[in-house]
């Protein structure tokens, strides 16, 4: 079986929303295909379609969930080096040519989410940045094309 690498942050979000899945929405759910069908005939009850296409996707979620939990490899930021950006760094880069800079932290795919600062280690930038330590610079091949960055902080 293959790891998942996650921060000791991401276990938990994924252990909330399986809980939640198996003790709140799953019940729901149950409940309305239970209502639908006390409504009659089932081949033309949209609401019991509804009902019984939700229980899928939560079943298939929570499939996935407990998996991606189980082969969890929580990762500790704290116990990481900080003289190059490996997995789980908080980092600050520099735009060469506008001068911006962001901060971003490498995570993992279940993780990754750009608008809270959260780059994937598999994405164009995760790649580039991987190993890299203060003072180098970092070319990125992104959709609108090359970028150029300067990492000037490890976090």
């Amino acid at each position: 079986m293959q790891t998942i690498p996650i921060t000791k942050e991401g276990h938990e979000r994924l252990k909330k929303e399986l809980h939640n899945l198996k003790t709140v929405e799953r019940p729901q759910t149950i409940e309305a295909i239970e209502v639908a069908r006390s409504h009659g005939d089932l081949s033309e009850n949209a609401e019991y379609d509804a009902a019984k296409d939700r229980q899928a996707f939560i079943e298939g979620r929570i499939m996935d969930l407990e998996y991606k939990v189980a082969n969890a490899d929580v990762i500790d930021p704290s116990t990481l080096p900080t003289d190059r950006v490996v997995f789980a760094s908080r980092f600050i880069l520099e735009n060469v040519d506008t001068g911006e800079e962001v901060t971003y932290q490498l995570v993992g795919q279940e993780e990754s989410d750009i608008s809270l600062g959260k780059v994937s280690v598999s994405s164009p930038l995760g790649q580039a940045i991987l190993g890299k330590e203060p003072g180098n610079e970092v070319t990125v091949l992104a959709p609108s094309g090359q970028k150029l960055y300067e990492l000037v902080e490890i976090l």
